[in-house]
């Protein structure tokens, strides 16, 4: 799951909408939708609000923020699963 679908899952669970969510983080609700619909990727920064606000561990959005980055960063590479395995390799030393 992708940072925009979780947030959407938990604005939906909570039955708010895109421009509530926006005002908690300074945003308009039209950027929510771009970042829901994967279009824009959200502000590092605003993660805390977020999680705290949903209850929801920053780590699980931090994760999903920083998979959402390098998804953007590699999408387009030939060799993408190839360098993140020996990102991963070298990472584990």
């Amino acid at each position: 799951m992708l940072l925009g679908q979780k947030l959407k899952k938990l604005r939906e669970e909570n039955n708010l909408m895109q421009r509530q969510i926006g005002a908690l983080i300074e945003v308009d609700g039209a950027f929510i939708s771009k970042i829901e619909n994967g279009d824009k990727p959200i502000n590092r920064i605003h993660l805390h609000k977020l999680s705290t606000f949903f209850k929801v561990p920053h780590k699980e959005l931090e994760q999903l923020w920083l998979s959402d980055k390098l998804e953007r960063a590699l999408h387009e590479e030939k060799y993408a699963k190839e360098a993140l395995e020996l990102c991963y390799r070298n990472y584990q030393k």
